[in-house]
């Protein structure tokens, strides 16, 4: 008899991510014991950006709850997008991107990837040198 598969509800906790941001620890396999998705809340501050980075064979879809966010995004993060509270975007498998919150108020958006660690899938890129002039030398609440 296989074992009786059970719901799991999780209260949310945070952490800085290394990336940049504070995420509300959601549905991960560290909390719920997900096998093929993670799902977080993130907060980003007005003022602040994340640092470049992808998600190593993972893709992401991301929901803007409120506020708005800059996102810098593929090959030597050249490509750029506005997004604005009920804008949603599909990151696709190792594509570099960086957040940067230019509005006046915290950025909220619901993140979920295909990656069900927290963490483990993030690998750190550098800032492009153009790139720092316009966004600035040193991430905000980053971990």
């Amino acid at each position: 008899m296989s074992a009786q598969l059970r719901c799991t509800v999780v209260r949310t906790g945070s952490y800085d991510g290394v990336q940049g941001g504070r995420f509300g620890a959601g549905i991960s396999a560290q909390s719920a014991g997900a096998k093929g998705l993670c799902l977080h809340r993130l907060v980003m501050p007005a003022g602040s950006r994340g640092r470049p980075h992808l998600h190593a064979g993972h893709e992401s879809a991301i929901f803007v709850q409120s506020g708005q966010v800059e996102v810098w995004h593929g090959e030597g993060l050249t490509e750029h997008v506005l997004l604005r509270a009920g804008d949603y975007i599909h990151i696709p498998p190792d594509t570099p991107h960086l957040p940067v919150n230019t509005g006046e108020e915290d950025m909220v958006c619901v993140v979920a990837r295909t990656d069900p660690d927290e963490q483990e899938g993030v690998r750190l890129l550098a800032l492009p040198d153009w790139l720092e002039a316009r966004v600035g030398t040193h991430p905000v609440g980053a971990g």
